[in-house]
């Protein structure tokens, strides 16, 4: 248990072929049981649902809530973790959301970029104005977006880069998940190139980029697999685990990710990804740890919260790292930076 052989292959070098030069790591043992130091965030007379997604901008802590009938924007104060505010209401009309999607964040112009599924466009948020008036702002559209090629999460940089996850329909109702960039302006959409070769079915993946370090990650849930590649879609590493096969399983592999600094922070399971007891119920495994990698995909340490954790946000400034859960607390976090 909590033994990891992570084999680093593929090792793109500069002005270099595709090389066969391969890192073995052996196992690894290095867990923290951090559970003692896992916080809650009270969410106070916010009503949100546990399909809930969490972003940071300038001050505050957003939580989007894509499932709620009512507001699906809350609003916290990041350094406090205090509610704040709930705002924007899910309908058809003016300035509602029909079927909330990701978000972009704007750090600089201090704006939130939502789509919406339902409508297929993105609309903008400035979030000072949005405050100030939670029941009456009506935010601009930013852009239309291809009913066909449109993307499940993105991380924005500016108007002409987005990168993100971009669902493409492969017929019989499924798609498939590949990183691509996405200008905002145009509307166009570049998929990046590599993909693994070993894995044609049903590929399901979490991502987290850095222009810093030049680096995009994918972590596989549905196979024992991180691919790190760079911003022209080049492979620099694939990160396989103990439990690698390329043979489709029930097994729930990694979750989110983030980039936290010069470490990669990947939750992860290794579990059945559901069970079934003898009195009818079912358990879905969400990861309750998070492997600590470096930028090499290098595994460090483990850090076992203890609790089931369905999503993650990291807080910079901060050093937090903010989780939504399926546990007895719904959001929680912890002080992250010293094991990074």
């Amino acid at each position: 248990m909590n033994r990891f052989l992570y084999v680093c292959v593929f090792m793109i070098c500069a002005g270099c072929s595709q090389s066969s030069m391969e890192k073995h790591q052996g196992s690894r043992d290095n867990v923290i049981n951090i559970r003692a130091e896992v916080k809650e965030i009270m969410t106070d007379d916010a009503l949100i649902g546990s399909y809930a997604h969490l972003y940071i901008l300038g001050e505050y802590l957003i939580i989007a809530d894509l499932r709620s009938s009512e507001q699906v924007i809350h609003i916290f104060d990041k350094r406090t973790l205090h509610y704040l505010l709930s705002a924007v209401n899910k309908g058809l009309g003016p300035g509602e959301l029909a079927n909330m999607g990701p978000i972009g964040v704007d750090e600089a112009q201090r704006r939130l970029y939502v789509s919406d599924f339902g409508k297929y466009k993105v609309f903008d948020y400035q979030i000072d104005s949005l405050i100030a008036n939670p029941d009456s702002y009506i935010p601009k559209e930013k852009i239309k977006m291809n009913e066909n090629l449109f993307p499940l999460d993105f991380t924005y940089f500016n108007d002409t880069l987005s990168i993100g996850v971009i669902l493409e329909p492969i017929g019989n109702a499924d798609y498939k998940p590949i990183v691509g960039k996405w200008n905002m302006l145009t509307g166009e959409i570049k998929l990046m190139q590599y993909e693994h070769p070993k894995i044609t079915k049903r590929k399901r993946i979490e991502f987290a980029v850095s222009m810093e370090h030049g680096i995009y990650v994918e972590c596989y849930s549905t196979y024992d697999l991180m691919s790190i590649c760079s911003l022209d879609g080049e492979l620099k590493y694939n990160i396989y685990g103990r439990k690698w096969d390329n043979y489709l399983s029930n097994t729930r592999h990694y979750g989110a990710v983030a980039i936290c600094g010069d470490k990669i922070v990947a939750l992860y399971s290794g579990e059945q990804e559901y069970t079934h007891t003898d009195k009818g119920e079912i358990f879905v495994a969400y990861p309750s740890k998070f492997h600590v990698f470096d930028l090499n995909g290098d595994y460090i340490k483990t850090l076992d919260t203890g609790y089931k954790i369905s999503g993650l946000c990291y807080d910079k400034e901060n050093k937090r790292m903010l989780m939504n859960l399926n546990d007895e607390m719904q959001f929680a976090y912890f002080d992250i930076g010293k094991y990074l």
